[in-house]
């Protein structure tokens, strides 16, 4: 295997192991087995090093693709086209590809449905609303905050969740005669996040 295809399989692995812990979620959202969402979280800690050694990775390919070549040799295999896999073409798609994936949580929010669309409103008498905060481990990104609210807004009664990966926890405003606290925690607890007691 050449340098240039070693490099480009590596840009590739770093680039989706930088942003694994915000893909697993909405992977795990589309194809309906949410309890595997936090399974990468840990790599979390990582991503500052996994999008540093992308960067290099990519800058090195880049590098031996554009530097110049001796033409001491004459040879006649300089009309012949380089295969695809060696073109700058496909370094470039290989780049735009790592790009997506680096800035992939910043987006990962928009694969979730947004519950505020297809929920009535309703009003609640003071005394039958409730607020609660969970702390959840496990959250890294805005993808993960989309994850927790849009399966606690599938319950009835729910009237606002907001999650917040920064602070590690979850604000839950609901009607207590149409949902209960061990109903909104079994909920969380199928995107595969845990409560903190």
């Amino acid at each position: 295997m050449s340098s240039e295809k070693k490099l480009v399989g590596t840009t590739i692995i770093t680039a989706i192991a930088a942003s694994l812990c915000c893909l697993t979620p909405v992977l795990a959202f589309i194809a309906g087995t949410s309890g595997i969402a936090s399974t990468f979280s840990w790599i979390e800690p990582f991503r500052p090093y996994l999008i540093a050694l992308t960067l290099l990775v990519l800058a090195i390919a880049w590098y031996q693709k554009l530097r110049p070549i001796n033409q001491e040799i004459d040879c006649e295999c300089e009309d012949e086209k380089p295969k695809f896999l060696n073109s700058k073409k496909f370094l470039l798609l290989v780049s735009l590809f790592a790009v997506l994936m680096l800035a992939f949580p910043f987006y990962s929010q928009i694969f979730y449905p947004n519950p505020k669309t297809n929920k009535e409103i309703v009003y609640v008498s003071e005394a039958n609303s409730a607020k609660v905060e969970y702390s959840i481990k496990g959250m890294t990104c805005s993808g993960c905050e989309g994850h927790i609210e849009s399966e606690v807004h599938k319950l009835d009664g729910i009237l606002e969740v907001k999650a917040n990966y920064t602070k590690g926890n979850t604000v839950v405003t609901y009607d207590k005669t149409k949902v209960t606290n061990k109903e909104i925690e079994d909920a969380i607890g199928k995107t595969g996040y845990k409560i903190i007691e």
